[in-house]
């Protein structure tokens, strides 16, 4: 199955559906991550599953928080998405 064209980073609107990949083959996580957007914006989000495509590119299953939209698959881009850490400092 390959996945869908998407453009690097994209961070899907509120609301948006889409497709997802094969449950099993799917890394479930707990990761806080920043979004940063084109226009300057940020957003505190959370990965929750990782899944590498046949290509090898990277794809994430990403929730922003506070904006009322649910987890979406997009590709991974550490230039807009920044892993944040999830256990002591």
């Amino acid at each position: 199955m390959h996945a869908p064209q998407e453009q690097p980073g994209a961070v899907r609107p509120a609301g948006s559906t889409g497709w997802s990949p094969p449950e099993q083959e799917t890394r479930p996580v707990f990761q806080p991550v920043e979004v940063r957007y084109e226009d300057g914006r940020w957003a505190v989000g959370r990965i929750n599953a990782w899944w590498e495509a046949a290509d090898g590119r990277l794809w994430c299953r990403l929730r922003v928080m506070g904006d009322g939209s649910s987890a979406h698959w997009q590709p991974y881009d550490p230039d807009r998405v920044t892993l944040l850490p999830s256990h002591g400092i």
